[in-house]
Order: C-alpha cells, then sequence, then structure tokens
C-alpha cells in the first residue's frame, strides 16, 4: 500500500501533473493559506513577547467609573 502511493507520487512528479483535479488544487491552496495564517500567528505572538514585553513595565491602574449599588449590600 505504501509503496502503491509512492509509485503515484514519483509518476506525478515525472509527468509534472501534481493535481488530478479542481479539488486537489483547492485543497492544496487551503492548506497553504492555512499554514500561512499559523506561520502570521507565530510571528506576531514573538513579535509580541520580544518586542512589547521589555516596554510595559508600568501598567496604567484602572479607577472605577460609575457608582456603587448600594442595594446589592446586606
Amino acid at each position: 500500500m505504501a509503496e502503491d502511493q509512492f509509485n503515484d507520487v514519483v509518476s506525478r512528479l515525472q509527468s509534472k501533473q501534481f493535481f488530478q483535479s479542481d479539488w486537489d488544487i483547492v485543497s492544496f491552496a487551503v492548506f497553504f493559506i492555512f499554514i500561512g495564517m499559523v506561520l502570521l500567528l507565530v510571528i506576531l505572538v514573538l513579535i509580541r513577547c520580544c518586542c512589547c514585553c521589555c516596554c510595559d513595565h508600568e501598567k496604567p491602574r484602572r479607577r472605577r467609573v460609575g457608582i456603587e449599588n448600594l442595594g446589592l449590600e446586606p
């Protein structure tokens, strides 16, 4: 079974016909778009961790906004 798949791949490479149908092309494109998005997210995370973490030592303190609901107090 694995030898048949290997022979199929080798014959496709020799004939330079990589895709048998439109679905092969679509699945190939979707796969590479998915891999590209994953790599883009990894790069963005690395940029965020390496470049921005050293600048964010002091975080601004949050103030409470609005009024206190005293009706919820026991």
